[in-house]
């Protein structure tokens, strides 16, 4: 792959609004200088200057990416499509290093340059998924970043090595523990939070949970993880996607947020459809939760839909919030750019003097129209180098 090197970037409109040429130097951002004082800088007027683009839920090893379209396999139950997606899962041809390669180009060509990426682990696969992803997170590195998450699809208690197999994937490269709706798949909280927080404690990593299970009983495990993750001094460590219980209106929610602020446990949406209780961002932010951005399923067994585009992520977010406001619009990057990358701990991130030179040069006039318009006239500079144009790589 080649890259175009930039000595800086001139005629930017900055998030705040200002105008500024940004120079860069050894792949850094050497200074943020008012717009017209860099006269050799590639002029990028009339694009606006965001962050790189921070993906917080993926699944780079169930992608069916490089493959003809696969018809929807519809299941009634989480239970269900899990037992679809091993059916299907058994006749690919394409290992995950190669499906989930073209999942990551095609991320990067829109902007994004970090991913925290959920990978199957149980009995039937073992650790396959993880020893492509680990081989596939080296492949990509002038790309992006790629955490990963070792995942109990098929949960933990009802599938007996995969405790055991957690254990070795988090001994073999794996960044962060998963787990899969304690009740709705395992039938056990405490058993199935035990394995989890406990492997967590023992390799010393961070939790990212699915969790489906709704109403009064997903609160309930809310609250738990909340409990455990102060017990074990893991605030800031630890997160949950989808919490659709967060979106049900209960009258136990609001403690229920209060727990998750305290314990500074993290929400991780994909903007649901309205057949399920999306997590209320407003409320949530209000209280001090952190809310992010991720894709979760993207052209797999589980959904036809999604492209990886994390900036029009954004906007749908936005729109199933009924965000309008400028400020409502920037809160909706925020959960794909700042606060992603908060989550994934990413150190020299942001539009800072001294930071890496990586950013995402869009074609609009402010920020509420990147994610209102989600234009495909975009520049991403890694390191100061383009490695993408108009969303295709470079």
């Amino acid at each position: 792959m080649t890259h175009d090197t930039h000595t800086g970037f001139g005629g930017l409109t900055m998030p705040d609004g200002a105008r500024a040429d940004i120079a860069v130097a050894d792949g850094r951002i050497a200074a943020i200088l008012p717009a017209g004082m860099l006269p050799d800088a590639t002029d990028m007027t009339g694009y606006v200057a965001l962050p790189p683009l921070v993906e917080a839920h993926i699944h780079l090893d169930k992608t069916l990416l490089g493959l003809p379209f696969q018809s929807h396999l519809p299941g009634a139950t989480v239970a269900d499509r899990i037992a679809q997606e091993k059916s299907l899962r058994a006749s690919l041809p394409l290992s995950a290093f190669e499906r989930g390669g073209a999942l990551v180009r095609q991320v990067a060509g829109y902007g994004t340059q970090a991913m925290r990426s959920h990978v199957d682990i149980d009995g039937d696969l073992g650790l396959s998924g993880l020893e492509d992803l680990l081989k596939l997170r080296e492949s990509v590195a002038d790309l992006a970043e790629i955490q990963i998450v070792a995942f109990p699809q098929n949960g933990i208690l009802r599938d007996a090595p995969v405790a055991d197999l957690l254990a070795e994937a988090l001994a073999n490269g794996a960044d962060l523990i998963g787990g899969l709706d304690p009740a709705g798949i395992d039938r056990d909280v405490a058993g199935h939070l035990d394995v989890v927080f406990g492997l967590a404690d023992r390799f010393g990593v961070g939790v990212d949970i699915h969790l489906h299970d709704a109403g009064e009983l997903g609160l309930f495990e809310l609250a738990d993880i909340a409990k455990r993750t102060e017990a074990l001094g893991l605030q800031g460590k630890v997160a949950v996607s989808h919490a659709f219980a967060l979106g049900s209106g209960l009258p136990g929610v609001g403690a229920v947020v209060e727990a998750l602020a305290k314990a500074r446990v993290s929400i991780v949406t994909n903007g649901p459809n309205r057949m399920v209780a999306m997590p209320p961002v407003a409320m949530l932010r209000k209280a001090g939760v952190a809310v992010v951005a991720g894709s979760d399923n993207i052209r797999d067994a589980w959904s036809p839909h999604g492209d990886g585009d994390m900036l029009r992520r954004a906007g749908l977010i936005a729109y199933m919030q009924d965000f309008r406001d400028d400020s409502d619009l920037e809160v909706a990057l925020s959960m794909a750019t700042s606060a992603g990358a908060r989550l994934l701990g990413l150190s020299d991130y942001g539009l800072s003097e001294g930071a890496r030179a990586d950013m995402l040069l869009v074609r609009a006039s402010c920020v509420a129209e990147a994610v209102a318009g989600a234009s495909p006239d975009r520049v991403s500079v890694r390191g100061g180098r383009v490695i993408a144009r108009d969303c295709k790589l470079v």
